[in-house]
Protein backbone atom coordinates (compact mmCIF):
# COMPACT_ATOMS: atom_id res chain seq x y z
CA UNK A 1 0.00 0.00 0.00
CA UNK A 2 1.36 3.54 -0.99
CA UNK A 3 1.80 6.05 1.52
CA UNK A 4 -0.46 9.52 0.79
CA UNK A 5 0.32 12.75 1.94
CA UNK A 6 -1.83 15.89 3.35
CA UNK A 7 -1.66 19.36 2.62
CA UNK A 8 -3.77 22.48 3.11
CA UNK A 9 -5.37 23.70 -0.23
CA UNK A 10 -3.98 27.82 1.10
CA UNK A 11 -5.48 30.72 -0.88
CA UNK A 12 -7.59 28.03 -2.61
CA UNK A 13 -11.39 29.20 -2.17
CA UNK A 14 -12.77 25.94 -2.60
CA UNK A 15 -12.39 22.83 -5.47
CA UNK A 16 -12.91 24.54 -8.54
CA UNK A 17 -10.41 27.27 -7.56
CA UNK A 18 -7.74 24.45 -6.75
CA UNK A 19 -8.67 22.50 -9.85
CA UNK A 20 -7.72 25.91 -11.73
CA UNK A 21 -4.73 26.66 -9.88
CA UNK A 22 -3.37 22.97 -10.59
CA UNK A 23 -3.52 23.75 -14.39
CA UNK A 24 -2.73 27.13 -14.45
CA UNK A 25 0.70 25.97 -12.10
CA UNK A 26 1.15 22.97 -14.31
CA UNK A 27 4.33 22.61 -16.39
CA UNK A 28 5.62 19.61 -18.73
CA UNK A 29 2.61 17.61 -16.82
CA UNK A 30 3.43 18.12 -13.71
CA UNK A 31 2.81 20.93 -10.61
CA UNK A 32 5.91 21.52 -8.00
CA UNK A 33 5.24 22.23 -4.95
CA UNK A 34 8.08 23.42 -2.94
CA UNK A 35 9.07 22.19 0.67
CA UNK A 36 12.06 22.70 3.05
CA UNK A 37 12.18 18.80 4.05
CA UNK A 38 12.25 16.09 2.30
CA UNK A 39 10.52 13.65 3.28
CA UNK A 40 11.98 10.45 5.16
CA UNK A 41 9.28 8.19 3.55
CA UNK A 42 9.74 9.02 0.32
CA UNK A 43 10.29 5.16 -0.89
CA UNK A 44 6.94 4.21 0.24
CA UNK A 45 5.06 7.24 -1.53
CA UNK A 46 5.56 5.63 -4.96
CA UNK A 47 1.93 5.27 -6.49
CA UNK A 48 0.41 7.89 -3.88
CA UNK A 49 -1.61 10.80 -3.80
CA UNK A 50 -1.27 14.37 -1.90
CA UNK A 51 -5.03 14.61 -0.20
CA UNK A 52 -5.90 18.49 -0.66
CA UNK A 53 -7.71 20.17 2.92
CA UNK A 54 -9.45 22.82 2.49
CA UNK A 55 -11.94 24.76 4.96
CA UNK A 56 -11.25 21.59 7.49
CA UNK A 57 -12.48 18.88 4.70
CA UNK A 58 -10.09 16.62 2.81
CA UNK A 59 -11.35 17.96 -0.85
CA UNK A 60 -9.49 15.71 -3.44
CA UNK A 61 -6.56 13.96 -4.23
CA UNK A 62 -3.47 14.50 -6.67
CA UNK A 63 -1.26 12.05 -7.91
CA UNK A 64 2.54 11.79 -6.26
CA UNK A 65 4.84 11.45 -9.27
CA UNK A 66 7.52 12.01 -7.22
CA UNK A 67 10.50 14.01 -5.25
CA UNK A 68 13.27 16.47 -6.55
CA UNK A 69 16.00 18.60 -5.43
CA UNK A 70 15.45 22.53 -6.50
CA UNK A 71 19.05 23.61 -6.48
CA UNK A 72 18.48 26.00 -3.78
CA UNK A 73 18.25 24.10 -0.81
CA UNK A 74 14.81 22.70 -1.26
CA UNK A 75 12.92 20.19 -2.25
CA UNK A 76 10.22 20.23 -4.41
CA UNK A 77 6.81 17.38 -4.17
CA UNK A 78 5.85 16.55 -8.16
CA UNK A 79 2.29 15.97 -8.73
CA UNK A 80 0.10 15.57 -11.23
CA UNK A 81 -2.07 18.43 -12.35
CA UNK A 82 -5.40 16.92 -11.94
CA UNK A 83 -7.50 16.68 -8.88
CA UNK A 84 -9.67 13.68 -8.10
CA UNK A 85 -12.48 14.35 -5.80
CA UNK A 86 -12.78 12.02 -2.58
CA UNK A 87 -15.29 11.72 0.10
CA UNK A 88 -15.15 14.53 1.88
CA UNK A 89 -13.78 13.53 5.67
CA UNK A 90 -12.91 16.10 8.40
CA UNK A 91 -9.42 17.71 8.81
CA UNK A 92 -7.42 19.75 11.37
CA UNK A 93 -5.36 22.39 9.35
CA UNK A 94 -1.97 21.59 10.10
CA UNK A 95 1.23 23.56 8.68
CA UNK A 96 3.22 21.43 5.56
CA UNK A 97 2.60 18.29 4.80
CA UNK A 98 2.03 15.14 7.14
CA UNK A 99 2.09 11.55 6.16
CA UNK A 100 -1.44 9.96 5.51
CA UNK A 101 -1.48 5.61 5.48
CA UNK A 102 -3.39 4.39 3.23
CA UNK A 103 -6.11 2.77 5.13
CA UNK A 104 -6.90 6.23 6.52
CA UNK A 105 -7.25 7.74 3.13
CA UNK A 106 -11.34 8.87 1.88
CA UNK A 107 -12.59 6.97 -1.06
CA UNK A 108 -12.67 8.89 -4.59
CA UNK A 109 -15.53 9.79 -5.84
CA UNK A 110 -17.37 8.00 -8.65
CA UNK A 111 -15.25 7.41 -11.12
CA UNK A 112 -12.69 10.52 -10.21
CA UNK A 113 -13.92 12.51 -12.87
CA UNK A 114 -16.76 14.33 -11.15
CA UNK A 115 -17.06 17.40 -10.40
CA UNK A 116 -15.87 18.57 -6.81
CA UNK A 117 -17.47 21.75 -6.67
CA UNK A 118 -20.32 20.63 -3.86
CA UNK A 119 -18.51 19.78 -0.95
CA UNK A 120 -20.60 18.93 2.36
CA UNK A 121 -19.93 21.74 4.81
CA UNK A 122 -17.11 20.32 7.25
CA UNK A 123 -19.56 21.21 10.24
CA UNK A 124 -22.12 19.41 8.66
CA UNK A 125 -20.26 16.56 8.33
CA UNK A 126 -18.48 16.56 11.72
CA UNK A 127 -21.79 16.29 13.13
CA UNK A 128 -23.18 13.57 10.88
CA UNK A 129 -20.00 11.68 11.31
CA UNK A 130 -20.16 11.60 15.48
CA UNK A 131 -24.43 10.67 14.85
CA UNK A 132 -23.09 7.54 12.73
CA UNK A 133 -24.86 9.15 10.05
CA UNK A 134 -22.02 9.27 7.51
Amino acid sequence: MPLNMTKIAFGATGAADLRDRLVHYAEAGEVRLTTRYLPKRIAEMAGGSLYWIHAHTMIGRSPILGFMENGAGRHWIRIEPRLIPVRGIPKRAHQGWRYLEENDAPPDLGDGEADARDVMPSKMLGDLMKMGLV
